[in-house]
């Protein structure tokens, strides 16, 4: 690095590189809050989820700009998606879940165990893989994701129909699948994996119990101190499961378990954090999938990437439609496209694998290629052509589901 001459002992061009990294970071910043912005315009004038138009438009950026993620980013983005995951858990009514565990459970199983095998043995025998490599694909392409299942079912109004809670309860299902493989397979926990799993029951157990003193003595205010104590309940988590080389996103969803009977009496709380979480955290989330995108892997290794795609959906969809169609009836296509998902989950188990050095570059790209394409393409045909409420009984119950949220809104 070239200095200006140095008059007193001070390097005069510390203070302008300096600056020149703020100006990056805001410049940075600008564009993506741009896109952001664009991105909730575009999702509104087209009626597609914006996470779907987020994952692109980070894509786009990240490739046309060629900007790499930043750590703020990369930061905000890894919180987003624990945030976004305790939400979901949230959301599920734990009555109906036990009722009816047996449907989520089924569907959920296979929709992790079917391409997990599938792939797995495709990248192993067709790629030429080792078992390593095979073994992270088919981890990273097994998974449903919870977080681009959670946001259309929000911002469509399902999340409150049988349908609705069906599917994030079959996710949470398949992501467990895919946390106790890869955790099986590959992860060697430190000697912190006991206070992570002492401090994650101690929240799951303790924090639904003191939830209804806390929120009412420092509840409704506009500095949202419930919110506060959510946020740092998760970033404890996150860092223990850090340290613990395992992960917070399971400990999260079912301390989301554990608080949703409250937020189902406490609706204007859940309402608050999901705003603050939509507005500024998740599009962070998703513009930081399709920025970690390479398109010139991808341009390179077209034939592997429709070959690994075609190996997650087609399990997929043998393998969940026969049990959707028996336990959600002509709702059957719409829970097998957005079963077959991919993100969170299949981010992590790729970021794994690299960080490992189990996969190299180019297979990285490969896997979140499979994993963005999996996240927008049946999503988008989903949302267009399969979902609830193209027949009256569906209208009247997601008009009733969406007529509750706005009183609780109120």
């Amino acid at each position: 690095m070239r200095l200006a001459p140095n008059r007193g002992g001070i390097p005069l061009m510390a203070s302008t590189n300096h600056k020149e990294v703020e100006v990056s970071t805001l410049a940075v910043a600008a564009v993506l809050a741009t896109t952001i912005l664009l991105a909730s315009m575009v999702s509104v004038e087209l009626g597609i989820s914006v996470a779907l138009i987020e994952l692109f438009a980070g894509f786009v950026v990240g490739n046309a700009f060629h900007v790499d993620v930043p750590s703020w980013l990369a930061f905000i983005g890894s919180f987003a998606g624990v945030v976004l995951t305790f939400l979901a858990g949230a959301e599920v009514d734990v009555p109906q879940l036990r009722r009816e565990w047996r449907p989520s459970t089924a569907i959920g199983l296979v929709s992790f165990g079917a391409p997990f095998v599938v792939v797995g043995l495709l990248a192993y025998f067709g790629l030429g893989w080792n078992r390593q490599q095979a073994e992270i694909a088919g981890i990273a392409l097994s998974t449903t994701s919870l977080a681009v299942v959670y946001a259309v079912l929000v911002e469509t109004g399902l999340s409150r129909t049988v349908v609705g809670k069906r599917l994030m309860a079959a996710t949470f299902v398949t992501d467990l699948g895919t946390v106790v493989a890869l955790s099986i397979l590959f992860i060697t926990p430190t000697i912190w994996i006991v206070p992570f799993i002492a401090v994650s029951v101690l929240a799951i157990v303790v924090l639904p119990r003191i939830a209804p003193w806390f929120f009412g003595r420092y509840g409704n205010r506009v500095i949202e101190p419930e919110i506060k104590l959510v946020f740092a309940t998760l970033f404890l988590l996150m860092w223990l499961g850090d340290r613990a080389d395992s992960h917070a996103v399971l400990p999260a969803f079912i301390l989301g378990l554990a608080m949703s009977s409250h937020y189902h009496e406490h609706h204007l709380e859940r309402e608050r954090l999901r705003v603050v979480a939509f507005a500024f955290l998740t599009p962070f989330f998703f513009l930081k999938g399709g920025m970690s995108v390479s398109a010139s892997a991808l341009w390179a290794n077209l034939g592997i990437l429709a070959l690994l795609f075609v190996g997650k959906m087609v399990p997929k969809f043998v393998g969940i439609y026969p049990l959707a169609r028996r336990f959600t009836g002509e709702n059957a296509v719409f829970t097998t496209l957005l079963m077959s998902t991919g993100l969170t989950f299949g981010t992590i188990a790729s970021l794994y694998g690299l960080n490992a050095g189990i996969i190299d570059r180019t297979q990285f790209s490969l896997l979140i290629g499979v994993v963005v394409l999996s996240a927008i393409v049946p999503t988008a045909i989903a949302q267009r052509f399969f979902q609830p409420g193209s027949d009256r009984r569906d209208r009247l119950q997601l008009r009733a589901a969406r007529a509750v949220a706005a009183q609780e809104t109120d």
